[in-house]
């Protein structure tokens, strides 16, 4: 039986670059499944926003994140990359508990642990000699050698794209098995990541943020291996959540937002149930 960290790999060949969607919880993750995405992604952003209403300001912590991976691997096949922020007090643990739970891949940054979103000013990074630190201890909670684990660099808005790519070498040689390259505005900074880096490049094309919205044809011409879109459906249904909400506080009905719901049927359709007759 294949680990999960095997089939992140064997989806990272077959699609190239690779999309990976966000998913904030297993009915998310159903419905991306359902449209054919081959790996899914739990963002810390979504853990604090939308499992504890929080902003994305380092308050989680592990068991937070657990709680929701566990659901997402429990219910779907799909291989699933987790952001592990700082790697809180202890990345060896955290990637340990990851790999427990079913977790294909993590995600560890390089900022200082009371974080902000990458695509926010005001962010502060550790050295590098700190971050390879936190690499070689998330390396050594690795349940097996496929399980993957990738270092984020946001120092390109920092110190530029030259440092960053430095500091991203750095942590390839630390153990870091790829490269999440946060924030970068043009596609040539992102073929400058990819040139100069012997493991594959994840791109995040986050909405609202530094980066534009580039295409998968883009990025895969600038070498780009991995295209993570973290939060779109979830910013969506919280648009339309609050429009339902206001329309039956203000008419006192639901009727006329029922054309933006999803129905029963389908709903059943892709929890793979069938109610009894």
């Amino acid at each position: 039986m294949s680990s999960p960290g095997s089939r992140f790999r064997a989806a990272l060949a077959a699609e190239q670059p690779l999309q990976i969607a966000g998913a904030i919880n297993a009915y998310a993750g159903l419905l991306a499944q359902r449209t054919g995405f081959g790996a899914l992604y739990l963002s810390g952003a979504g853990v604090a926003n939308h499992s504890c209403g929080i902003p994305d300001t380092g308050q989680t912590g592990l068991a937070d994140v657990l709680i929701d991976a566990r659901r997402l691997t429990t219910r779907l096949g799909l291989p699933l990359l987790v952001d592990i922020d700082t790697g809180w007090d202890d990345p060896a643990l955290a990637v340990s508990e990851m790999g427990r739970v079913g977790v294909a891949a993590v995600h560890i940054e390089d900022q200082v642990p009371a974080k902000v979103c990458g695509h926010l000013p005001g962010k502060h990074l550790v050295s590098t000699a700190e971050m390879v630190a936190r690499v070689q201890a998330a390396v050594r909670g690795k349940p097996d050698a496929d399980f993957v684990v990738m270092a984020r660099t946001d120092a390109a808005a920092n110190e530029g794209v030259a440092a960053a790519i430095a500091r991203a070498e750095a942590y390839v040689a630390a153990g870091a098995d790829m490269i999440f390259a946060e924030a970068l505005p043009t596609l040539a900074d992102y073929q400058a990541f990819a040139a100069a880096l012997k493991v594959p490049v994840l791109a995040n094309l986050t909405e609202f943020g530094k980066t534009p919205y580039f295409t998968v044809e883009e990025m895969r011409t600038s070498g780009i291996a991995m295209v993570l879109y973290p939060l779109s459906a979830s910013r969506a249904a919280a648009a339309a959540s609050l429009e339902v909400y206001a329309a039956i506080r203000r008419e006192g009905t639901q009727h006329s937002v029922l054309g933006r719901m999803q129905i029963r049927s389908d709903l059943y359709e892709t929890l793979g149930y069938t109610p009894p007759k």
